[in-house]
C-alpha cells in the first residue's frame, strides 16, 4: 500500500473503481454530500462547487461552534474528505460561464436543489447534456421531480414523518418516534450514489438520475410495506421487540440491555437449555414460533428473570458460541473504540487539518476493497481550497481568476 504525499496516511493500493471520474458535487448538508462521499471513496474525483463566501451550509452546522464559526464544522467534516472546493456564482454570467466549461470537462453532476432551481438559472439538464452529451446528471430531492409534493421544501425530519417511518419507530408509548440519526438523508444519498456507479457502467453513457429521499425510504421499508400490501397487516410500533419472531428482541440483564435473536426453532432450543428454562418449552403457549409472538410479553418476562444477574456483554459471547445471535446494547464511543471496528480500518486520521487546527477523525464508507478498506488521501476542503487548480486546469491565467473573483463570479 503506498503512502499519501501530502502526509496524511495510506492511500488505496490500487486503481479504485471510479478512478478517472470527474464529479461536480453541487450540493448541500447530507443527502447530496453523503452520495458524492460514497463516490470520493471510491476514487472519483469530486470537485465541490460552492456558494461564494458562504459554501455549503454544513460548514456552520455541528457540536463544535468554534469550527462552525471557521466554516469548517463536524457536519461538514463528516462528508466532505477527499473532495476539492471551488466557488462559483450561478447567477453571474461569467460564473455561468465557466460553469459550463467545467462540466465539459465532468463526467457526472450531483445537484440536491429544490426541483427547477438549476432549470431557472439557464443550468438545467437540458443544458448541460448540450455542452456534454454523455452527462450523467443527479438530482436528489425530498419527493423527486414531479407529483403534487414537487415543490415543498425537504429535510430528513419531514421525511421520516411522511414516510411512515416515525410510525413505526418507538412503541406503544413512545411511537410515533424520530429515528436517532438522519436516516432519511443518508438513505437518500446512498441510494443516489448506487445510481450513479450505476449510470457509470452503461454504454452510452448519459441519464437524468431523480432521486426521491420519500422513496429511498420506502424501499428500504421492503418487510413493512410489503407485510401491509400482500399481508393485509398495519404496521405499528413494535419497539425493541421483531415482529416476525419470539423471544427476539431486546432483554433486561444485570447490567444493561441485550439483543437476543432466537429466531428458529433450534435458536429456542439453545437458548432455553442455555438458561436453564428447558422447562418453558413444555407451555402450550410457547409450543410454536406463532404462540411464542402471541405471549412474547410473558416470555419475555420468564427470560430476564434468568438475566438478572447476568452481564450482558458475558451472555452475548456465550450466546454466539452456542449459536444464538446475540449483541449488548452498546453506546457509539464503546463501539468506535471495539476492536471490531477500530481495527478494521474504518475511521481515518487526518493531522493538524488546515482551516480545523487540529487532529480530526472521519468514517469512511464501510467497505474493503481486496481486503483494504476504501480511503481518501486529503481531509475536507476549506471553503475554495482549490479554486487556483480546478480554474488553471481549464486554462484561467493567475490574472483571469483574479478578475473573475472582483466581478463577483467566482
Amino acid at each position: 500500500m503506498g503512502i499519501d504525499p501530502h502526509g496524511y496516511g495510506e492511500v488505496n493500493p490500487r486503481p479504485a473503481p471510479l478512478d478517472g471520474v470527474r464529479v461536480l458535487d453541487l450540493t448541500n448538508v447530507l443527502a447530496g454530500p453523503f452520495c458524492c462521499h460514497q463516490l470520493a471513496h471510491m476514487g472519483a474525483e469530486v470537485i465541490k462547487v460552492e456558494a461564494p463566501g458562504r459554501g455549503d451550509l454544513a460548514r456552520q452546522l455541528g457540536a463544535d461552534p468554534e469550527l462552525n464559526a471557521k466554516g469548517m464544522g463536524v457536519s461538514f467534516l463528516a462528508q466532505n474528505a477527499g473532495k476539492k472546493s471551488v466557488t462559483l456564482n450561478f447567477k453571474h454570467p461569467e460564473g455561468k460561464a465557466l460553469f459550463l466549461r467545467l462540466v465539459e470537462t465532468a463526467d457526472v453532476v450531483v445537484e440536491n436543489f429544490r426541483p427547477g432551481v438549476m432549470t431557472r438559472l439557464g443550468l438545467g439538464y437540458e443544458v448541460l447534456k448540450g455542452h456534454k452529451p454523455d452527462l450523467i446528471y443527479c438530482a436528489i430531492s425530498g419527493f423527486g421531480q414531479d407529483g403534487p409534493w414537487v415543490d415543498r421544501p425537504a429535510y430528513d425530519q419531514i421525511v421520516q414523518g411522511v414516510s411512515g417511518v416515525m410510525s413505526i419507530t418507538g412503541d406503544g408509548d413512545s411511537a410515533p418516534l424520530r429515528v436517532g440519526y438522519p436516516v432519511a438523508d443518508t438513505v437518500g444519498g446512498m441510494t443516489a450514489a448506487f445510481a450513479v456507479a450505476s449510470a457509470l457502467n452503461a454504454r452510452p453513457r448519459g441519464a437524468f438520475i431523480d432521486c426521491s429521499m420519500l422513496e429511498s425510504v420506502l424501499a428500504t421499508m421492503g418487510w413493512v410495506v410489503s407485510n401491509h400490501v400482500i399481508a393485509g397487516v398495519e404496521p405499528g410500533a413494535n419497539g425493541n421487540e421483531n415482529p416476525t419472531s419470539a423471544p427476539s428482541g431486546t432483554f433486561r440483564t444485570g447490567d444493561g440491555l441485550i439483543n437476543i435473536a432466537a429466531n428458529k426453532d433450534e435458536q429456542w432450543v439453545l437458548l432455553t437449555d442455555f438458561l436453564g428454562l428447558a422447562a418453558l418449552r413444555d407451555k402450550p403457549e410457547y409450543h410454536t414460533r406463532e404462540n411464542r409472538k402471541r405471549n412474547r410479553m410473558e416470555l419475555r418476562s420468564e427470560i430476564e428473570d434468568a438475566l438478572a444477574d447476568r452481564s450482558a456483554r458475558d451472555l452475548a459471547q456465550a450466546l454466539n458460541a452456542i449459536g444464538v445471535p446475540a449483541g449488548a446494547v452498546m453506546s457509539v464511543p464503546d463501539v468506535l473504540a471495539h476492536p471490531q471496528v477500530a481495527e478494521r480500518g474504518l475511521m481515518t486520521h487526518y493531522a493538524d487539518v488546515p482551516g480545523v487546527g487540529h487532529d480530526i477523525e472521519v468514517v469512511n464508507t464501510g467497505v474493503k476493497l481486496d481486503g483494504t478498506p476504501l480511503k481518501v488521501a486529503t481531509p475536507p476542503p476549506q471553503l475554495g481550497e482549490h479554486a487556483g487548480e480546478v480554474w488553471r486546469s481549464l486554462g484561467l491565467s493567475v490574472e483571469d481568476i483574479a478578475a473573475l473573483a472582483d466581478k463577483g463570479a467566482i
